[in-house]
């Protein structure tokens, strides 16, 4: 069974959560505070986090920044009244998968934890999508890995979900609807969401050092599409995304690799 982490210091809240998850055949483990919520996250490894961030002692901020230090692959949705943009984007910055603003309904909260599971654990394993290889650039979907040219670049679940979907249809522009439906399970999803993972990804990419593995270019009114780096001697021309094939490999299999365009 699927083990929560639920944090929130407001005792009512926090027993009619618990209550509701437990109905939906989750474990949960309750925290009232920063503090605590530390102590049973290294004490029980949770499969998922629901963060409340008004927290007595430590906040919700650094709660999560120091789960993000310890993990950054265990999924967390973060709960607050706060609505300032701000407040969202500093979420995203710290590595939270989702954002539920308060008062929700509990099957909202339910669907979403849900939705995060599905995307985050995958699909069944004889229905795996294929490790992705792209010019020195490796993504592996059942370890949520990301490797270019021999170096580990640390992704979020939900990075690694737009960088997979984007990769895997390098030079093609990847609509925003489409791109809320493979990520979040919603085409009705957070425009300044996936903005913010957008940044964070091109961050990643940037600071990788030497030539970057590709571009996340934005497409108004569209969408992003992935472009393929350039040699040295193709700067300041974009990459064609014919000049060498995505190789798909299938994620149980460890020999040869079939070649898709």
């Amino acid at each position: 069974m699927i083990k929560i982490l639920l944090v929130e210091d407001d005792a009512e809240m926090l027993d009619l959560t618990a209550y509701v998850l437990r109905r939906e055949r989750f474990v949960v483990v309750e925290a009232s505070d920063g503090a605590m919520a530390l102590r049973r996250w290294k004490a029980d490894r949770p499969d998922l986090v629901v963060l409340d961030l008004g927290l007595p002692g430590l906040d919700g901020f650094e709660v999560l920044r120091r789960m993000r230090e310890d993990d950054e692959t265990t999924p967390v949705l973060v709960l607050t009244a706060r609505s300032q943009a701000q407040d969202i984007l500093r979420c995203f910055n710290l590595g939270t998968d989702d954002f539920l603003p308060k008062p929700f309904e509990f099957r909202e909260l339910t669907a979403r934890l849900r939705a995060i599971l599905r995307r985050v654990r995958g699909k069944d394993q004889t229905d795996s999508e294929p490790r992705v290889e792209i010019d020195g650039l490796s993504l592996d979907p059942e370890a949520y890995e990301v490797t270019w040219r021999d170096s580990w670049i640390r992704l979020t679940p939900t990075e690694f979900r737009i960088l997979y979907l984007l990769a895997t249809n390098a030079g093609h522009v990847v609509a925003a609807s489409r791109m809320y439906t493979y990520v979040w399970g919603s085409e009705g999803g957070d425009a300044n969401a996936l903005r913010s993972h957008i940044s964070h990804l091109r961050r990643k990419l940037e600071e990788i050092g030497g030539e970057a593995p590709g571009q996340i270019t934005s497409v108004p009114a569209v969408g992003y599409v992935f472009r393929r780096s350039a040699s040295r001697s193709e700067l300041g021309a974009a990459a064609s995304p014919e000049r060498a094939p995505i190789s798909l490999v299938p994620s149980s299999a460890s020999g040869s690799t079939a070649a898709a365009s």
